[in-house]
């Protein structure tokens, strides 16, 4: 499918302390100080919200029906958002979109509008972003969206107690080393409160941690392309149904210490907290030391 977002302008420099910075297919992106990291890809910000959520969800063929419920976990800059809502108006313009975000810092998404690094959507896109930036809510039929601002572990249960259900899940959080807060298997398990039974979650991860922690909450996946990244991020689902088996290397990974997942009862826990928790368990683990799996792979 051709791509319907992009105009010819760039986005103009931002103002203030956070300084846009280009990927290799011209987007551009910001880097989180609090977390130590790019929030996109180098290799494409945009290519990475169409490659890595759009199309391993196959949002195309999704919008074909009268209704579409997504849940955006990191919000962020709002591009993945912004490319499956530029998707379903290309697809489909009278699909009813019932749009879930979720994101900790809401000076972001507005920088994200004030930079201009969202200008190479259409108008109306940005219209959109622009709105769930300043006021946190578009109702504009058939589009309705919310941003939701705080602690996700906390704003993924009042959506799951108001039992929304996802057709997509965009899950984009901070790599698990920088924010294990939100790869727990506590969270996860709100998160799949949030998926309907035949629906289809995204992220760029392949951590063995990750995976298990899907596995551990009942969850089926497999590996999906990745835009700009070393290894495939992973497709979930409620059925094994459409999903491509891991590889041997993958498999074997989820037999190592790695695939001690992250914990959080309370899912109030700290950062630090959180990874000793895990490291205590690895500790006591009977699983092989992934040495050995990096010795035979890698």
């Amino acid at each position: 499918m051709s791509d319907p977002i992009l105009a010819p302008a760039l986005p103009p420099l931002l103002q203030g302390a956070l300084t846009p910075e280009p990927t290799a297919d011209g987007s551009f992106t910001l880097f989180s100080e609090d977390f130590g990291e790019w929030f996109h890809s180098r290799e494409g910000a945009y290519t990475e919200a169409y490659t890595t959520y759009v199309e391993a969800t196959d949002l195309t063929q999704l919008a074909q029906a009268d209704a579409l419920r997504i849940l955006d976990v990191c919000y962020g800059l709002g591009y993945n958002t912004a490319a499956a809502l530029a998707t379903v108006r290309q697809v489909n313009p009278q699909c009813r979109v019932h749009l879930m975000g979720l994101e900790l810092d809401g000076r972001v998404p507005k920088q994200a509008v004030d930079a201009g690094l969202v200008d190479r959507w259409l108008p109306e896109i940005q219209a959109m972003l622009a709105q769930l930036a300043e006021v946190g809510q578009v109702n504009a039929p058939p589009l309705q969206a919310e941003l939701r601002l705080g602690d996700a572990r906390q704003t993924i249960q009042t959506l799951a107690e108001g039992g929304f259900q996802a057709d997509v899940i965009f899950f984009d959080p901070f790599s698990p080393p920088h924010c294990p807060e939100l790869w727990t298997v506590d969270f996860m398990g709100q998160v799949a409160r949030c998926l309907a039974p035949q629906g289809k979650l995204a992220t760029y991860s392949c951590a063995a941690a990750v995976r298990a922690a899907f596995l551990e909450v009942g969850l089926h996946l497999g590996p999906i392309a990745a835009a700009g990244r070393r290894w495939p991020g992973t497709l979930v689902r409620w059925s094994p149904d459409g999903l491509d088996a891991l590889s041997q290397q993958e498999q074997e990974h989820l037999q190592t210490r790695a695939a001690v997942p992250y914990r959080d009862p309370s899912l109030q826990d700290s950062a630090d907290a959180i990874r000793q928790r895990r490291q205590q368990e690895q500790a006591q683990s009977g699983l092989a030391p992934t040495s050995q799996w990096r010795k035979r792979w890698l």
